[in-house]
């Protein structure tokens, strides 16, 4: 069901190595890949279940997800609209939705849309992918 009612969203779980990515990177990153100032949408994708969020686990991660959004809203000419939530409950995407572009790449929607964020990803990012 794609309507919208059950009040998820859908997102990516991360798992890291503050050894080798700070978490306040990653959340940059994720400003950085997406339209954090499209309430309810992303590309063609439109929703709440398409809504900007970044989800917290403790209350030093919110100070730093807080303090990343300050920052980067001068980068942007329109507010940031992204929500803050506490993670209350995850849920993993279906089997078919695991590795999606990776399984779908020669997808049209998958091959208009990925390839352009991954080169403006590793443009700016290519210091630390070495």
């Amino acid at each position: 069901m794609c309507d919208g009612i059950t009040g998820h969203a859908e997102v990516i779980k991360i798992e890291f190595d503050p050894a080798l990515i700070s978490f306040q990177d990653l959340i940059e990153i994720h400003l950085y890949t997406h339209d954090p100032t499209t309430l309810n949408r992303q590309g063609a994708d439109w929703g709440t279940q398409y809504r900007s969020v970044i989800f917290y686990n403790t209350d030093e991660e919110k100070q730093v997800i807080d303090t990343v959004l300050e920052s980067a809203q001068s980068q942007f000419n329109s507010k940031i609209v992204t929500k803050v939530e506490l993670l209350k409950n995850y849920y993993p995407a279906e089997n078919y939705h695991q590795n999606y572009f990776k399984l779908n790449s020669g997808n049209p929607y998958c091959n208009a849309v990925i390839p352009p964020k991954l080169k403006k990803l590793r443009e700016k990012y290519a210091h630390a992918l070495k």
